[in-house]
C-alpha cells in the first residue's frame, strides 16, 4: 500500500472480521490472484521492481540472495523457482504448485524448525513485499471486488492509485458477501501478517522500541521468515510490562502502541494472523481444538478455555495469556466479543471515542460494567453479547494476571501469601481471602482492585464466572440446589443456606465466604438484590447507575440504608394516622419485595460477621481484644454482643442496632433458625410465616423452650439472646414497642431491660397497694411487662442481680443443676439454710414478690399448669397459689402439682411475710402478740416461723380476730398431716422425728402419724425445745378436733351422731367428745373412746410438765381441763364460802373514827 495513514482511523470497524476458512484448491479466484500476482512482478518497463519500494534492509538481503528474474511470463509461478523447487516439492502439496498465493500459505504456515533454504526464504519476502507495496495491486481488488465496492461507501470514495482502497476493503471485511472478493481480502491479509516489516506503517512507529526492547532483528536474513511473529510478540509484552508498571519496563511511544494494538485487532478473527501465537500453538489446537474451524476468532476462544488444562504447553499458555491482556486493554482484540456486541455498545452509548483504542472506553472492564450496568437495569443485551461477555468475565476471575490493578496492587500479597497458585483463579480466591483477614492485613490499593475487579466480572450474577467456586461447589450444588436453574443468581443464595450444614464441603464453604466478603461490600453484586430495590435505593438513598459510585453514598451504606428504612414501617406507621400502610404510601419505608431481599442477606450476613462490612470496620479492634479465640460460625458476634459493655463507642453501636433489629427479626439469625427448626415446625409456624415477625417468634421459642422438640442448640441460642436482652431495653422489641413510652416517663436515664422492668414492676405494684385511681403503667406495657417477668423468672441469669450475689453459692450447692426452668432457683430455695447472707437476702425477696404474684412462680406454673387450667381457670393470677391449695388433696390432683404446693407451703409458713392472705388477715393480730418477736426480726431474713407458731398459740387461747383465726385454723389443719408445714417442730425435733418415728416419716403420703408418733412418744422426748413443741401441738389441738387429724378420723362417726349441732371452733366440738366420754349413757366407738382416753393422759401429763404461765394460761387449761366441772364447781363453792364467812363474822378490822379521817 502506498499509504496507511487511512487504516488507523477504521480500527473499530477492523475489529468485527469475518475470517473465510482458506481454500487450498485452485479455483477462478485464486487463479486470477495468482496472474495479476505474477504481473505485479514486473515494473511498467519490464525491468525489476525500483529499489525505491523495496526497504533498505530487503535491499541488502536481495544482494545477498537470489534475485528475480528481470522478465516474468504471465504464468511465472514460485514453484518453478530453481532455489524454492526443492522445497515446495518436499513441503507443499502438489495441486498447490501452480497457484502462488497456496505456495505462499503452505511455506509461511510451517513450523518454524523445518528448514527452508535462505534464497528461497528471501525469494519469497520479496515476492510478498512486492504484493503489497504496488499501487497497481489495487487493480486486482478494483476487479474482483468492484460490486462490493460500489456498497461500500467509504471505499467507493477512495482515490484509487494511493493503496486506500485495499487498505478500505480490509477495514471493512465484515461486510463484504462477494465471496470471491472475501477470498483475496482474507489471503492478502494473510500474507500481510505473515511478518511485522510488511504490515503497512509498522516499521516506521516501531523501530526505536523494536532495537530498546531488542525484540529482534529488522533486516533480512538475520532471522528466518517465522520468527518475524516473536517480534511483535515482544513488543506486545513490553506494552503489558507497561501497563503492569513492571520494574525496569519501558515506555512505548504512543504511535507504536496503537500499531502494536491494531495489529492485534487485525488478527483477532483468525489465529493464523498471530503468528507467534500461532506456532507457539500449533500442538496445542491440535491437541485441545482439532476440529474448531478457523476464523471468527474461535480458535482463540477454544484455546483460552483450555489455557489451565495440564497438557497444555507453557509457551502457549504464555502466548494466550499475552493476547488476553490485550484484550483487557482493547476489547477490540477479540474479534467475537467486538462483534456480538457491536449493536449493544452503540446503543447504550459504552463506545464514545472510537478513535482512541486505548482510552478508557476501550478497555474490557469499561465495556464489561457498561453493558453489565444495562443488564442490571433490565434493558435489552443480546444473547450473543451476553455470552461472550460471560466467557471474558469467567476470563478475569480464572487469571489475575489479566487485571493490571491486580497485579501492580497486590504484588507484594501475591508473593507473600499467594505465589504458586496461578491456574483457575487460585490466586484471586487467595487475595480474596487475605482481604477478609484471614491471612493478615491487606493493602488498601489491592483491596481496591480487588472490588473493583469482582465488580467488573460480576460473579454474583452467575456462579459459574467463578471457575473455584464452581468446582468447589458442585457436589454441593447437586444435592442441595438442584431445584435452581443452573446459572441462576439464587444459586449463591441456595450456598449460604446450607453453610455449616452437613451438605456443605470445606472447600466450597472457603471459596463462597472470600466471594461473599466482596459481594457484600457493594449491594449492586448481589443481582436479585439490584433488582428489586434499585427503585426504592434511588428514592431513599440517592443511589446512581449501576456502574456509578458516589462519596456521598459509598456502595458498603446503601445496603445500611435500605435496611433501616425495611424495619421502619412499624416504627413509622405508628406515628402516621394510616399507620403502616399510610408510611408506605408515603413512600417511607421499602417495597414488600425489596423487604424480602433485604431479610435475606441479612440472614446469610449473620452467618458470618466478616459479611457485614459495618460491623468489621468498627470492630477490628474488639473483634481481636475479645473474640480471637471465637472461631465456630456465629461466635464472633455473640462474643460482641457478651462484651457489649465493654466494646468501645463505635463498635457497640453497630452492635447495639444489629441486636436492635435481631430483635425485630430473630429470624436474620440464620444458624439460629437452622437450630430451631423442629421447634417452629412445631409450635411456631404461624409466626415463622411473617415476612418480619416483629419480636413474635423468638417470644415463641421462650415460651416452647422446654418442649421435647427443643435440641441444645436451640435452647443455646435462644437463652443467649435472652441474656443479651437484658443489657438494654431496647433489645427486646415486643417490649421496647409496647413500653417506651412509659419508660421515658417513669424510668428515664435508665437503660437495661431488668431495671426497667424493676422500674415499671415496683410503679404497678405501688399504684395497685395504694388503689390509685388510675394506673400510671399503660395497659400494653402492663401486658408486655407479665411476659417479661415471667421470662426472666425462668433462668436465674435473666436476673443480674440475683445471679451476681448467689455465683458462689450456685457453684458450690447447685453445681450438677441445668440452667433454665428456675431449677438453679428452685436448687438454691431448697438449700435457703446453707445460702450466704447475700443470696440468702436476694431469694428471700425473690419469694416475696412469688408468693404476692404467683404467675412469677416458673416452677410452681410449669409444674401445676394443667392443674391450674382444671380448678383455677377463674382464679385471678394473684391467687392462683391459694386455689391450689384448697384443691391440694382431691383426688384429681397431679401428685408433682401436689408435692410442688407442698413446697410452697412449706415456704410460706417460714415467714408470715411469704402469706400475704395471712399478712393480711393478721394484721393487727401479729404487732398485738408477736411484737418481740418482730423486734427481732431483720427486713431480708425469715422469722423461721415464729410468729405463726405464736399466732398458733393465741388461737389456742380463742385470743385471734375472726379472720385471723381462719387463717391460723387452716394453717394448723395443714401442718397436723404435714410436719414439714411446721418449721419450728421441724427445727426443734429433727433428731427425734429421725430416732422415734423414722417409719412414719418415710411415708411418701404424710397424714399426721409424724405428730401423732411425736404425742405418743413425748414421755421419751429428751430435749426441752421439742417437748415444748409437742406440747403446744396438744395445746392446739384441744382448741379445734381438725388440728388433731388422727383423733379427728377416729371420732368422725361419733362427732356426726352426738355433736352434729356443735359448730367447729373453739374447742365446742372437743367439749361435746369429752362430755360424751363422761356420759356412760353414749356409747363412742371403741377407736374413738380409745383416742380420747390417750388424749386425756397426754393432757394431763403437758399439765404436769407445762404448768400455766399466767392467770390466762390457768383459764384456758380449767375450760378445757376433763374435769371443767368438778374444777368450776369447787372454785365457786370456795368462793361462797368465803362470802358467808365474811356475812357472820363481821369485820375484822377496827372501825376508824371520823376524827381520825379528819386530822
Amino acid at each position: 500500500m502506498a499509504d496507511c495513514i487511512r487504516v488507523p482511523l477504521l480500527l473499530l470497524l477492523m475489529c468485527i472480521l469475518s475470517a473465510v476458512h482458506h481454500t487450498r484448491g485452485d479455483n477462478s479466484v485464486v487463479s486470477r490472484l495468482t496472474g495479476n500476482a505474477d504481473n505485479l512482478q514486473q515494473n511498467p518497463a519490464g525491468g525489476p521492481v525500483p529499489a525505491a519500494v523495496i526497504p533498505v534492509a530487503a535491499e541488502r538481503s536481495l544482494v545477498a540472495g537470489a534475485s528475480l528474474p528481470r522478465r516474468r511470463s504471465a504464468g511465472w509461478k514460485l514453484a518453478e523457482e530453481a532455489v524454492c523447487k526443492e522445497d515446495l516439492t518436499r513441503l507443499c502439496p502438489k495441486h498447490s504448485w501452480n497457484n502462488n498465493l497456496a505456495v505462499l500459505e503452505c511455506l509461511q504456515d510451517k513450523k518454524e524448525e523445518t528448514e527452508i533454504a535462505a534464497e528461497c526464504n528471501h525469494l519469497l519476502w520479496n515476492y510478498k513485499l512486492n504484493l503489497t507495496t504496488d499501487p497497481k495491486f489495487e487493480s486486482v481488488a478494483v476487479e474482483v471486488c468492484k460490486t462490493i465496492i460500489s456498497e461500500i461507501k467509504e471505499c467507493a470514495a477512495e482515490e484509487l492509485g494511493k493503496g486506500f482502497l485495499v487498505s478500505c476493503l480490509v477495514d471493512h471485511r465484515s461486510n463484504i458477501s462477494d465471496y470471491q472478493c472475501n477470498q483475496y481480502i482474507t489471503k492478502m491479509t494473510s500474507i500481510v501478517f505473515s511478518d511485522y516489516r510488511l504490515i503497512c506503517g509498522f516499521m516506521d512507529q516501531c523501530r526505536e522500541d523494536i532495537n530498546t526492547l531488542r525484540c529482534g532483528s529488522i533486516s533480512t536474513g538475520e532471522k528466518d521468515v517465522h520468527s518475524q511473529g516473536e517480534v511483535i510478540a515482544c513488543l506486545e509484552k513490553g506494552l503489558v510490562r507497561e501497563a503492569e508498571e513492571q520494574a525496569g519496563a519501558h515506555t512505548i511511544k504512543e504511535d507504536c502502541k496503537k500499531a502494536i494494538m491494531r495489529v492485534a485487532e487485525l488478527s483477532s478473527d483468525d489465529f493464523h494472523l498471530d503468528r507467534y501465537l500461532y506456532f507457539a500453538c500449533r500442538e496445542d489446537r491440535e491437541r485441545f481444538c482439532e476440529n474448531t474451524l478457523a476464523g471468527e476468532g474461535r480458535v482463540y476462544k477454544c484455546l483460552f478455555n483450555h489455557k489451565f488444562e495440564e497438557a497444555m504447553t507453557e509457551r502457549c499458555r504464555e502466548a494466550l495469556t499475552t493476547r488476553q491482556k490485550l484484550i483487557a486493554q482493547d476489547y477490540k482484540v477479540s474479534y467475537s466479543l467486538a462483534k456480538a456486541c457491536k449493536s449493544d455498545l452503540r446503543k447504550y452509548r459504552c463506545s464514545v471515542d472510537t478513535n482512541m483504542p486505548r482510552a478508557r472506553e476501550a478497555r474490557l472492564s469499561y465495556l464489561l460494567l457498561c453493558l453489565e450496568s444495562a443488564v442490571h437495569r433490565g434493558r435489552v443485551v443480546s444473547g450473543e453479547c451476553q455470552g461472550e461477555m460471560m466467557d471474558y468475565r469467567r476470563m478475569l476471575m480464572e487469571d489475575f494476571s489479566l487485571s493490571p490493578e491486580i497485579v501492580l496492587q497486590c504484588r507484594s500479597e501475591i508473593e507473600g501469601h499467594c505465589s504458586g497458585l496461578h491456574r483457575k483463579g487460585r490466586t484471586l480466591h487467595c487475595l480474596m481471602r487475605v482481604g477478609r483477614g484471614d491471612m493478615g492485613a491487606i493493602d488498601p490499593n489491592c483491596q481496591r482492585a480487588l472490588q473493583t475487579l469482582i465488580q467488573e466480572a460480576d460473579p454474583g450474577a452467575d456462579y459459574r464466572i467463578d471457575r473455584a467456586l464452581n468446582e468447589a461447589c458442585e457436589s454441593v450444588i447437586q444435592t442441595a440446589c438442584k431445584h435452581i436453574r443452573n446459572g441462576d443468581p439464587m444459586i449463591l443464595s441456595c450456598l449460604m443456606e446450607h453453610l455449616y450444614t452437613e451438605k456443605m464441603v470445606e472447600d466450597c464453604e472457603h471459596r463462597l465466604l472470600e466471594l461473599q466478603y466482596f459481594i457484600a461490600r457493594d449491594w449492586k453484586l448481589d443481582p436479585v438484590l439490584y433488582k428489586k430495590c434499585q427503585g426504592d435505593a434511588a428514592r431513599l438513598c440517592h443511589t446512581h447507575g449501576w456502574n456509578e459510585t458516589s462519596e456521598m453514598m459509598p456502595p458498603g451504606a446503601i445496603f445500611s440504608c435500605l435496611y433501616r428504612h425495611a424495619y421502619r414501617s412499624v416504627e413509622q406507621g405508628r406515628r402516621l394516622p394510616g399507620g403502616p400502610a399510610e408510611a408506605e404510601n408515603q413512600g417511607f419505608t421499602l417495597s414488600r419485595d425489596c423487604k424480602v431481599e433485604v431479610q435475606r442477606i441479612l440472614h446469610q450476613r449473620a452467618l458470618d460477621v466478616k459479611l457485614d462490612p459495618e460491623l468489621q470496620k468498627r470492630c477490628l479492634t474488639d473483634l481481636g481484644k475479645w473474640c480471637s479465640e471465637k472461631t465456630e460460625a456465629g461466635q464472633e458476634l455473640e462474643c460482641l454482643q457478651d462484651h457489649l459493655e465493654d466494646l468501645v463507642s463505635n463498635c457497640r453501636d453497630v452492635v447495639g442496632n444489629l441486636t436492635e433489629l435481631e430483635s425485630e427479626d430473630i429470624q436474620i439469625e440464620a444458624l439460629l433458625m437452622r437450630a430451631c427448626e423442629p421447634v417452629i415446625q412445631a409450635h411456631c409456624h404461624e409466626v415463622a410465616d411473617n415476612q418480619i415477625d416483629t419480636g413474635d417468634l423468638m417470644e415463641c421459642l421462650v415460651q416452647n423452650k422446654h418442649q421435647k422438640e427443643m435440641n441444645e442448640k436451640c435452647a443455646v441460642g435462644v437463652t443467649h439472646f435472652q441474656l443479651i436482652q437484658i443489657k438494654d431495653f431496647r433489645f427486646s422489641y415486643k417490649f421496647k414497642t409496647a413500653c417506651k413510652e412509659d419508660v421515658l416517663k417513669l424510668c428515664p436515664n435508665i437503660k437495661k431491660k431488668v431495671d426497667v422492668v424493676i422500674c415499671l414492676s415496683t410503679t404497678v405494684r405501688n399504684d395497685t397497694l395504694q388503689e390509685a385511681k388510675e394506673q400510671r403503667v399503660s395497659v400494653k406495657c402492663r401486658k408486655q411487662l407479665r411476659v417479661e417477668e415471667v421470662e426472666m423468672s425462668e433462668d436465674i441469669r435473666l436476673e443480674p442481680e440475683l445471679y451476681d450475689s448467689c455465683k458462689q453459692d450456685i457453684t458450690r450447692l447447685c453445681q450438677n443443676v441445668a440452667y433454665g426452668n428456675a431449677q438453679v432457683i428452685e436448687c438454691l430455695k431448697e438449700n435457703k439454710r446453707q445460702l450466704t447472707s447475700r443470696c440468702h437476702q436476694r431469694i428471700f425477696k425473690l419469694q416475696e414478690v412469688e408468693m404476692v404474684d404467683p404467675e412469677l412462680d416458673y416452677q410452681l406454673m410449669r409444674v401445676c399448669k394443667h392443674m391450674i387450667r382444671r380448678f383455677c381457670t377463674e382464679s385471678e393470677g394473684k391467687n392462683v397459689l391459694q386455689c391450689l391449695k384448697q384443691n391440694k388433696n382431691g383426688e384429681l390432683m397431679d401428685p408433682k402439682c401436689k408435692q410442688m404446693i407442698t413446697k410452697r407451703q412449706i415456704t410460706q409458713n417460714t415467714d408470715y411475710r411469704l402469706n400475704p392472705v395471712l399478712r393480711k388477715a393478721c394484721k393487727a393480730d401479729i404487732p398485738k402478740f408477736c411484737q418481740p418477736i418482730l423486734n427481732k426480726a431483720t427486713a431480708d431474713s425469715e422469722l423461721e416461723g415464729q410468729v405463726i407458731s405464736c399466732l398458733k398459740l393465741k388461737y389456742a387461747d380463742q385470743r385471734l380476730s375472726t379472720d385471723c383465726e381462719d387463717q391460723i385454723r387452716v394453717i394448723l389443719q395443714e401442718s397436723a398431716l404435714d410436719y414439714r408445714l411446721d418449721l419450728q417442730l421441724q427445727i426443734h425435733c429433727t433428731q427425734e422425728i429421725s430416732s422415734l418415728c423414722p417409719e412414719e416419716a418415710a411415708a411418701q403420703e404424710q397424714t399426721g402419724q409424724v405428730e401423732e408418733c411425736l404425742k405418743v412418744n413425748l414421755l421419751k422426748i429428751k430435749q426441752d425445745p421439742c417437748k415444748k413443741e409437742v406440747l403446744n401441738m396438744l395445746k392446739e389441738s384441744k382448741a379445734d378436733i381438725f388440728v388433731d387429724p388422727v383423733l379427728h378420723t377416729a371420732c368422725a362417726l361419733d362427732i356426726k351422731h352426738h355433736c352434729a349441732a356443735i359448730p367447729p371452733g373453739r374447742g365446742r366440738q372437743m367439749s361435746c367428745l369429752m362430755e360424751s366420754l363422761q356420759d356412760k349413757r353414749i356409747r363412742l366407738q371403741p377407736e374413738c373412746k380409745k383416742r380420747l382416753q390417750d388424749r386425756i393422759d397426754m393432757w394431763s401429763y403437758a399439765a404436769k410438765v407445762a404448768p400455766a404461765e399466767g392467770f390466762s394460761d390457768l383459764a384456758m387449761q380449767v375450760m378445757t381441763s376433763p374435769s371443767k366441772n368438778y374444777i368450776l364447781t369447787m372454785i365457786g363453792a370456795g368462793v361462797a364460802v368465803l362470802f358467808l364467812m365474811g356475812l357472820l363474822c363481821g369485820r375484822f378490822t377496827k372501825r376508824v373514827t371520823q376524827e381520825l379521817k379528819d386530822r
